[in-house]
């Protein structure tokens, strides 16, 4: 019974240790914030940089598919002839305007079309198609390859 009276409280020394315990407790979330914020980062550009890679592939796909194009587009090579090769490189900003504003990162895309011989003979050739995405962050960057066929005109 007599000590059950005596232990009414908490003493100094508990008291110290809680603190202790939760001052260690914050500093270790304070310093996962750093390595936090900058995976953030790399994803976020990465992301954007796979969006823009997409992008690319598809729109110079389908530049290349179409027998009937007109003119050249902005970004994307002339069509090369069997065994040659052509390649475009420019650069784009995430606000989408031509000029950097302040926060915008900027990406190089490098689209390069390699004209396959066509096998068998006199049959409809195809492109291969390489897109290279890179930023400041990341100069080695990401890239992907297909292989695009012309389309045969319909004929009736």
């Amino acid at each position: 019974m007599s000590f059950l009276r005596i232990s009414k409280g908490m003493g100094l020394v508990e008291v110290v240790i809680a603190l202790f315990l939760a001052t260690v407790a914050v500093l270790a979330v304070f310093s996962l914030q750093a390595p936090g914020l900058q995976t953030a980062a790399r994803s976020d550009y990465l992301g954007r940089a796979a969006e823009i890679l997409e992008r690319q592939l598809e729109s110079t796909e389908a530049y290349v598919m179409n027998p009937n194009k007109l003119a050249a587009i902005t970004g994307i090579p002339a069509i090369p002839g069997a065994g040659g090769s052509a390649t475009v490189t420019y650069d784009v900003n995430t606000s989408g305007l031509g000029v950097a504003i302040n926060g915008d990162a900027t990406y190089r895309i490098s689209t390069t079309i390699t004209g396959v011989a066509p096998v068998p003979p006199n049959t409809t050739p195809y492109f291969r198609v390489d897109v290279k995405v890179t930023w400041p962050l990341n100069p080695t960057g990401i890239s992907q390859s297909i292989f695009v066929s012309r389309q045969d005109p319909f004929r009736i």
